[in-house]
């Protein structure tokens, strides 16, 4: 493990919601502090296995799991751009994303790309919420082997 100093490579996990610019911000502000690279990471979660997703109540057309999944797509790269232009202006920036479990493409993509520095935020779950869902941040801290800044969403919103 580096040392705090030796900082070069800075993983920012982000997901579609409106705590991840409030990440973000904070990875790249850290990344220009050491002059580290950044890796922006989002994971669309596997959709279910249903080649069609509709609700057959409201008499609508079906949309195809790959249409699906495309948009997804779309959709990750569209945040993925959004969040590198708002915040890393003068940091050199990977993205990628990826479909997945978010906590075992977080940790691949932290080992494969050589990460020494995984940001990540968290939605602050407690009880049953936490026990149904879990926490991804809880679960990449565990399992990796590098330091992880854990960005708490909710003083964020605050």
């Amino acid at each position: 493990m580096k040392s705090i100093n030796q900082l070069q490579r800075i993983l920012i996990a982000v997901e579609d919601s409106r705590y991840s610019e409030g990440v973000a911000s904070y990875g790249y502000d850290l990344a220009k502090k050491f002059n580290a690279t950044v890796a922006l990471l989002h994971v669309n979660e596997i959709p279910v296995s249903t080649p069609y997703v509709t609700d057959p109540m409201l008499n609508e057309p079906p949309v195809v799991m790959p249409d699906l999944m495309q948009i997804q797509d779309e959709s990750s790269k569209k945040l993925l751009d959004h969040l590198s232009d708002s915040f890393g202006e003068g940091t050199a920036t990977y993205t990628f994303h990826k479909l997945g479990n978010a906590r075992d493409e977080i940790l691949q993509t932290a080992e494969e790309w050589g990460a020494d520095l995984i940001i990540l935020g968290t939605h602050g779950r407690t009880g049953f919420d936490h026990f149904i869902s879990g926490s991804v941040a809880e679960k990449v801290v565990r399992r990796t082997k590098c330091p992880v800044l854990v960005i708490p969403n909710k003083e964020i919103a605050e």
